[in-house]
C-alpha cells in the first residue's frame, strides 16, 4: 500500500505543473499522486528534463552518418568513430541559471557534470572547451560574474586534470542578468568498451556511487525552467556544490569497473538526481526498479524522501551491477575510497517503486516520466518579432564612412569582444595530459593529439548571437559554417556537432519563432556539411523582466579529425616578405558587424552576407590546399604557410591576430571597388586569410584558378610595421599591448 499525502491542483501549480498535466498524472496513476510522486513528475516534466517545448523540432535535425556510433538521445553523449578502433565521445551543456546566482559553483559544477556525461560512457575525458557570455563590462555585477565563472571553471578543471584548450567569451547588454555558461567535454574510448545508460536484468543490483547526498540542488531542474528574477537569490539551495578531487576518484573507479565488465548500465546523477537516473535507465531498458531511499548515504540529517530523490548533489552515479558480483564492484570503489551502496534491485515491472523504511512512498510507470515516453510534447505558437521592422529599415548608404579609419581600427582592436582572452585562458591548465597542440602556435580550432596514434582531434565552439537575432535561420547556418570553417582552417575534417541552444521563454511566440528558425538553419547547414547532430542541450527561460530575453544563442560544438596530426595548420604569419591573400569575395556589407553595432551604435541590421553553397565550395578548396605541398630545387614545403578564418571584427581583426601571433606586421591594399570600411571591418562570410612564400605564388594562383576560387592579393608580411594603402597605422607591438591587456584592465578596474 502506498503512503498517501494528498495533493491538489494548487500544489501542482506551485511545483510548475499546469492543470492539464496534473489531470494527466492522475489518469496515469489511476489515483491522486502523493507529494513525492508529484515532485517527481514536476522535475521530470520540467523543460530542463523533458524538452517538452523543443523535442518536436529537435527531432528534425539530422542524426546519422557513417561515423556515428551513438545517435542523439541514445546515450548521455554523442559517440563518433575516429578510426584505429577508437571513438570520440563529446557533448556540450549549459549551466546558466546556477551561474547567474552563484557563479563560482555554478560554473564549476557545469564542468563536473559534462565530464561525468563523458566518463559514464566509458570514455576518458581528454579536453574541455567553454562558451561564455556576459553583460556590459562597465557593470560591477558583470565583472563579479566573470571572475567567479572563470575561477570556477579553472579550479574544477585544473584539479580534475583535464585541459581546457579553447572556447569563446562575448559581452552584450542582453546578458546583463542572465549570463550563458556552456561547457563542452570530449573523451576517447575503444570501440566496444563503452557503457550504456540502461537498466536490464531482473534481480541485478542498483548502486549509488560516489558522494553522499545532501539538500543542494533540490529542484534545480525546475529552477532551470524559469526566468531569472529578483527572487532568484532565494533559490541558492538549487545551486550544487562540486568537489573535483572526488570526481577524479569517481572517474578512475568508474572506468575500472567498466573495464572489468562489472557494469550493466551507468548514468550520471545530473538534473533531478536519483529521480532522473532511475527513470531514464528503467525506461530505456524496459525494466523497473525497487529503490530503498533509506539506504542512500546522506550528509544531512532529517532529509525527506522527496528531497533525497530530487537532490542534485554532485559527483554521484547510478550503477546497475551484475547479480552475484556485488563484492567485486564494492572492492573497486572501496579501493578508491568512494561510497558504493546497493539501494535497490531491477524488476520486470517497468515501474519505479520507492521505499522509505519499509513504507512505499512512490509507485510510477518509468516510461510515463521520460522524454520519448509519456512526458508531454507541445508545439508552441510562434510569430515573427516586431523588431524585424527595424531591421528592414536598415540603409547602408545612410552610414557615413569615418574619415579616420585608423581610429576605427584602434577602437576595434581594444573592444572587449575582439581583444585577447589571455586573462581568461591563463587561469586554465591547457597542458595537463601533454596533448594540446595549440599552446605555442595557435590554430582557429583547438587541436589535441590522440595519444598512441598519428591522429588529432580538432574542436571549435562558435555562435555569433547577433547574426541569429538578425535572422535565426541564416544566423544558425553561419554558426555551423564558422565552426566547420575553424576546424578546416586548422587542418581537420568536420565530423559532427553537439549544440547548446540558449533562448528566452518558449511561451513567448517571438522567442519560439527564433528557436524554430534556428533549428531549420542548423538542419540545412548540417546536411550540407555532413555533420550530424549528436545531442546537446536546450536552455530556455534565459531572460529577466529588466533585460528581456537574451539574444538567441545556439552555440555549435564542432568535432573534426586530423588523420595525420602533422597536417595541422596554424594562423600566425611566418616571415617577412611572405604574401598575403584573401580567399572568398568581399562585399559592401557591414551588417551586424561589431563595427556597425559598437562604433556606429546601430543595433538593428540584417545578417551579414552568407551563401551555403559558396561556403561549402570554400571548405572543399581549403581541405585540399592545406594538405598540398610545393617542391622546388629538391625541397618540399607546404603550399600555404598560414590560414585564418575571417569572422568577428572582419578582415582587420583577422590580419591583426595573425600578425600578433607571429610578432610580425603587414602591408596591405584595400579593394577600391568596395567601401573601405566594409572591406576592412565588414563581416560578410566565407572568407579566409592565407599567407604563402613568394616562391609558392605561381602554384597557388594555378591551384586557385583550377578550383574556381575568388582570391584577392592583399599585400605582404612586414617585420613589424602595419600599413594600409601605404599609410602607416603603427607597429604590431603597439596594437598587441592594447589587445592583450585591455580585458584584464577592464575586469580589475574599481
Amino acid at each position: 500500500m502506498i503512503s498517501l499525502q494528498p495533493t491538489t491542483l494548487e500544489t501542482a501549480r506551485k511545483l510548475g505543473l499546469n492543470e492539464e498535466e496534473y489531470n494527466h498524472i492522475k489518469k496515469i496513476l489511476g489515483r491522486i499522486p502523493n507529494f513525492t510522486e508529484l515532485s517527481i513528475y514536476s522535475v521530470m516534466w520540467s523543460e530542463h528534463c523533458s524538452y517538452k517545448n523543443s523535442i518536436y523540432w529537435l527531432k528534425q535535425l539530422p542524426r546519422d552518418s557513417a561515423q556515428m556510433l551513438a545517435k542523439a538521445g541514445e546515450e548521455n553523449a554523442g559517440l563518433v568513430d575516429i578510426g584505429d578502433n577508437l571513438a570520440c565521445c563529446f557533448k556540450i551543456e549549459s549551466h546558466n541559471h546556477p551561474s547567474a546566482i552563484e557563479p563560482y559553483q555554478g560554473a564549476a559544477t557545469g564542468v563536473g557534470g559534462i565530464n561525468r556525461d563523458i566518463f559514464t560512457m566509458g570514455a576518458r575525458p581528454v579536453f574541455q572547451l567553454n562558451s561564455l557570455r556576459f553583460g556590459n563590462l562597465n557593470l560591477e555585477r558583470t565583472r563579479w560574474l566573470l571572475k567567479g565563472v572563470v575561477k570556477g571553471i579553472g579550479d574544477y578543471g585544473n584539479a580534475f586534470g583535464v585541459p581546457t584548450v579553447g572556447g569563446e567569451v562575448f559581452f552584450d547588454d542582453c546578458y546583463n542578468t542572465n549570463p550563458l555558461i556552456n561547457a563542452f567535454s570530449a573523451g576517447i574510448v575503444e570501440i566496444g568498451k563503452t557503457a550504456s545508460a540502461i537498466a536490464t536484468g531482473e534481480g541485478n543490483p542498483v548502486f549509488i556511487i560516489g558522494s553522499s547526498t545532501g539538500k543542494d540542488g533540490i529542484h534545480g531542474a525546475t529552477f532551470a525552467s524559469e526566468e531569472i528574477s529578483d527572487k532568484s537569490g532565494e533559490k541558492l539551495p538549487s545551486v550544487q556544490v562540486g568537489d573535483p578531487f572526488q570526481e577524479k576518484l569517481l572517474l578512475e573507479a568508474s572506468l575500472e569497473a567498466i573495464e572489468n565488465g562489472l557494469v550493466v548500465g551507468m548514468q550520471d546523477m545530473g538534473a533531478a538526481g536519483i529521480t532522473c537516473s532511475t527513470s531514464e535507465m528503467s525506461a530505456k531498458g524496459e525494466h523497473g526498479m525497487i529503490i530503498w531511499l533509506d539506504k542512500v548515504p546522506l550528509r544531512q540529517e532529517n532529509m525527506e524522501p522527496w528531497e533525497i530523490l530530487l537532490s542534485e548533489s554532485q559527483e554521484r552515479m547510478l550503477v546497475i551491477g551484475r547479480k552475484g558480483e556485488e563484492q567485486k564492484l564494492n572492492a573497486i570503489f572501496d579501493k578508491w575510497d568512494l561510497n558504493c551502496v546497493q539501494i535497490g534491485i531491477i524488476t520486470k515491472t517497468q515501474r519505479l517503486e520507492y521505499f522509505w523504511n519499509g513504507e512505499k512512498v512512490g509507485d510510477i510507470p518509468a516510461e510515463s516520466l521520460v522524454l520519448g515516453g509519456g512526458a508531454p510534447v507541445y508545439q508552441r505558437e510562434y510569430k515573427k518579432p516586431a523588431y524585424y521592422e527595424k531591421i528592414g529599415l536598415f540603409n547602408l548608404s545612410a552610414i557615413l564612412m569615418p574619415q579616420n579609419l585608423k581610429e576605427v581600427a584602434l577602437f576595434l582592436s581594444c573592444h572587449c569582444n575582439l581583444v585577447s582572452r589571455k586573462w581568461v585562458y591563463r587561469q586554465y591548465d591547457a597542458m595537463v595530459g601533454a596533448a594540446n597542440m595549440n599552446s605555442n602556435e595557435p590554430s582557429d580550432a583547438a587541436v589535441v593529439r590522440v595519444l598512441g596514434t598519428d591522429k588529432a582531434l580538432a574542436a571549435s565552439l562558435d555562435c555569433n548571437a547577433r547574426y541569429v537575432f538578425a535572422d535565426p535561420e541564416i544566423g544558425a547556418e553561419v554558426a555551423v559554417a564558422e565552426a566547420a570553417r575553424n576546424v578546416i582552417c586548422s587542418g581537420g575534417t568536420p565530423l559532427a556537432i553537439t549544440n547548446c541552444l540558449n533562448f528566452g521563454n518558449p511561451y513567448n511566440p517571438e522567442v519560439f519563432w527564433q528557436f524554430k528558425g534556428t533549428i531549420q538553419g542548423m538542419k540545412k547547414a548540417c546536411l550540407k556539411f555532413n555533420t550530424p547532430v549528436t545531442g546537446g542541450n536546450v536552455s530556455f527561460y534565459n531572460q529577466s523582466s529588466d533585460d528581456g530575453p537574451v539574444y538567441p544563442t545556439p552555440v555549435i560544438g564542432m568535432l573534426g579529425l586530423l588523420n595525420d596530426k602533422n597536417n595541422r595548420m596554424t594562423l600566425q604569419f611566418r616571415k617577412p616578405g611572405d604574401i598575403i591573400y584573401l580567399v572568398g569575395k568581399s562585399r559592401n556589407d557591414i551588417s551586424s558587424s561589431e563595427y556597425l553595432y559598437s562604433y556606429h551604435k546601430v543595433k538593428y541590421s540584417p545578417v551579414p552576407y552568407f551563401d551555403l553553397d559558396e561556403e561549402y565550395t570554400l571548405h572543399q578548396f581549403l581541405i585540399t590546399v592545406i594538405q598540398k605541398s610545393f617542391s622546388e630545387n629538391g625541397k618540399t614545403a607546404r603550399l600555404v604557410s598560414s590560414v585564418h578564418d575571417v569572422s568577428d571584427g572582419g578582415l582587420w581583426i583577422c590580419l591583426l591576430e595573425s600578425a600578433m601571433a607571429g610578432n610580425l606586421g603587414f602591408s596591405i591594399f584595400t579593394d577600391a571597388t568596395i567601401r573601405k570600411d566594409a572591406f576592412l571591418f565588414g563581416e560578410s562570410q566565407s572568407r579566409v586569410l592565407v599567407s604563402l612564400a613568394p616562391e609558392c605564388e605561381k602554384d597557388w594562383l594555378s591551384f586557385a584558378k583550377i578550383h574556381g576560387m575568388s582570391i584577392y592579393k592583399l599585400g605582404e608580411i612586414t617585420s613589424g610595421d602595419i600599413l594600409v594603402d601605404n599609410e602607416k597605422w603603427g607597429r604590431v607591438d603597439e596594437f598587441a599591448e592594447k589587445n592583450e591587456n585591455t580585458l584584464e584592465r577592464e575586469i580589475n578596474r574599481n
